[in-house]
């Protein structure tokens, strides 16, 4: 028997008296002891309630600030507390937090009686976890009357009681289990580094550069070329379409130092600035200097795959598995990069797949525009208004495999086809894990390097001149490299000289025109064309531009990675049931930057780890991300992912040190 089954083992046993207290005249024994049987919970709904409430704390995210670190960390906790409850009736499987000390904070747990309906007992126990820890968390979101009221309702169709808020578990009530794994998940989260308390705030880190004013042409007050910028716009609108501040502060910059799952203290480098400790998981050094040929050459590439997104330039591409997917190594020195990406036609080095390995057939080809497939992806991977941001992107694509006809629930892809519960509860805890993970790590090293966005260092360079022909006009060795067709300097008789030559000598860039050209974005498509450099925008809405928080590493090929590789162990194979997965795209009602995309299109992905590598091409054809971002937070998402998964597999078999 397992000691975690001992202390759970009912408090009131029947005991031998015989020869205990009895006198020596004979006298009668005491009777036993009442045993009084622990309350039976309510029989466990039809459906498994940890998928129920995983879909309930997405929606909870699609009402509150989009904030990536802040919602990874909520899908960590709410995943693991409903996996503590669900193990709390185990004989085999290892708690994480209840009756447990995690990075000091312990989570007593004291014996208590099993009722003998134990599926009905672990349901309302994961309900009422889930319950109190979405009521917490998302208590001052925009929406949260709203969280609130779906919150009741969920619990009421289940047939819980939400008045019962009572911690005394002792006597066997499922309720009151699940109602103190909740308190001790959100005792534990006010101390674990994500300073919770003061609503994630920053208490150290400062901006080195003053901000950006993306509606004024260029970047002329940017202070150091290689350090992150603040956005100031006329209104400033989150991701998930809240209204926030002018100009945002950096989120999250200071998260290295919150508690992980799986990482550990031997991946990580401590870092000191202004007195501040930076916390560094798989440091992959610094990023690409502006004084570097590979700074220029990254970032140009952004603005060269900004001339990409016109569906009207007659470029047609195959973006089926045949032709997309299956990439090789990844390479690991910047200086190579230029092997993998396609610099001028956009994409990499995808090698396609020959035949679909579960039906045996060929893929279909599937030729579109370039330029509706790379605003699609954008817009697709951007997680916009009414996301459940990039980890609960992730969580989604687990709910569409798990409910793929074709997949069977085994742990793995082996061994018994589990109870639909437990597999969830143990499917949400390996990812929620991964993508807790993938935040610290991400966001530790973008607090550290402290790295710029694309439209910084575009404006910023092209503000300084051209640094490829040092006999031409406007030259300067940190300008912006020239690219015939893409990337040109503005002369006498160009249209864009300007009635007085005003604008001759300034760098040109044929690329995406930007939210100026766009009264209607239902109706209307900026298009491409050549624009001056000093008005490039990214390919993102005008009220967002990027995300407010450094760039080096990517979130997005981070978290995706990793979401791929716990995905691939999950289900026992690195391709989605069927061989391929698909979401269909509609013409000219999908996109909402701008209208289009002009044709319909089915965005497909033979692996995971495909539509990972899909995930970080978007960003680069969005504008929010060089290549320098990308490949470092691909290869450490891979660690992250597969540590992760590691790590719960010992606490589900019970061998977790």
């Amino acid at each position: 028997m397992s000691d975690f089954m001992k202390r759970i083992l009912p408090l009131f046993l029947l005991a031998a008296l015989t020869g205990c207290g009895g006198s020596s005249g004979g006298a009668s024994p005491p009777p036993p002891p009442v045993v009084i049987p622990p309350p039976e919970p309510p029989a466990a709904p039809a459906e498994p309630v940890s998928r129920s409430w995983n879909d309930e704390i997405l929606q909870a995210i699609r009402g509150d600030f989009a904030r990536p670190t802040v919602h990874a960390r909520n899908l960590w906790h709410t995943s693991a507390a409903m996996y503590d409850a669900w193990a709390a009736y185990d004989s085999v499987s290892s708690p994480y937090l209840l009756g447990e000390t995690v990075d000091g904070f312990t989570c007593a747990l004291n014996n208590f009686q099993v009722p003998n309906d134990i599926a009905g007992a672990r349901a309302q126990a994961i309900s009422h976890a889930a319950y109190r820890l979405i009521l917490h968390r998302f208590a001052a979101a925009p929406r949260a009357i709203d969280i609130v009221d779906a919150a009741n309702a969920r619990m009421t169709q289940f047939g819980y009681n939400t008045g019962d808020a009572s911690l005394s578990y002792e006597g066997g009530s499922a309720a009151a289990l699940g109602n103190y794994i909740a308190d001790c998940y959100i005792r534990f989260g006010l101390q674990d580094g994500s300073n919770e308390a003061n609503d994630y705030a920053n208490t150290t880190y400062a901006p080195v550069n003053p901000a950006i004013f993306p509606e004024d042409p260029g970047n002329p007050d940017i202070v150091d070329l290689d350090r992150w910028q603040p956005i100031r716009l006329s209104e400033f609108i989150d991701q998930s379409g809240n209204p926030v501040a002018d100009e945002p502060e950096f989120l999250g910059p200071e998260w290295g130092q919150v508690v992980p799952f799986a990482l550990q203290a031997a991946d990580r480098t401590t870092f000191n600035r202004d007195g501040f400790d930076y916390q560094v998981y798989f440091d992959p050094g610094p990023p690409p200097s502006y004084t570097s040929d590979d700074y220029k050459w990254g970032f140009s590439m952004v603005a060269v795959w900004s001339g990409h997104l016109d569906a009207a330039d007659g470029i047609m591409i195959d973006i089926s598995p045949a032709s997309i997917g299956n990439n090789p190594a990844y390479p690991v020195n910047f200086s190579d990069f230029d092997q993998f990406y396609d610099y001028l036609n956009g994409g990499d080095s995808s090698q396609g797949y020959t035949t679909n390995p579960v039906t045996g057939q060929p893929y279909a080809p599937q030729v579109v525009p370039r330029g509706d497939y790379a605003r699609v992806l954008a817009e697709f991977w951007a997680d916009g208004p009414d996301s459940e941001t990039p980890p609960g992107h992730w969580f989604v694509i687990l709910n569409e495999v798990a409910d793929h006809p074709d997949l069977e629930k085994r742990f793995g892809g082996a061994g018994p086809i589990l109870d639909e519960t437990e597999w969830y509860v143990k499917a949400y805890f390996a990812l929620g894990g991964a993508m807790h993970d993938s935040a610290i790590t991400a966001w530790g090293i973008k607090g550290w390097y402290d790295y710029l966005r694309p439209l910084s260092a575009i404006r910023a360079m092209a503000d300084l001149g051209q640094s490829s022909d040092p006999m031409g006009p406007s030259y300067n060795v940190d300008g912006i490299p020239l690219v015939p067709g893409y990337i040109e300097v503005v002369q006498t008789g160009d249209p864009l000289a300007g009635a007085a030559d005003e604008n001759v000598g300034k760098i040109k860039l044929y690329a995406w025109r930007g939210p100026d050209f766009i009264n209607d974005p239902f109706e209307d498509e900026a298009g491409v064309d050549w624009i001056l450099a000093e008005n490039w925008w990214p390919y993102q809405r005008p009220s967002f531009v990027s995300p407010p928080f450094a760039g080096y590493v990517s979130g997005h090929s981070t978290y995706s990675r990793a979401a791929s590789e716990v995905l691939t162990a999950l289900t026992g194979s690195e391709y989605f049931p069927g061989g391929m997965s698909e979401f269909q795209i509609q013409a000219n009602e999908f996109l909402f930057f701008e209208d289009g995309p002009s044709v319909d299109m089915t965005l497909q992905w033979a692996t995971y780890r495909d539509a990972s590598d899909q995930t970080s091409l978007s960003r680069i054809w969005g504008g929010i991300h060089p290549p320098a971002d990308d490949i470092p937070g691909r290869i450490i998402g891979e660690i992250i992912g597969l540590d992760a998964f590691a790590l719960a597999v010992q606490y589900f078999d019970g061998s977790v040190p």
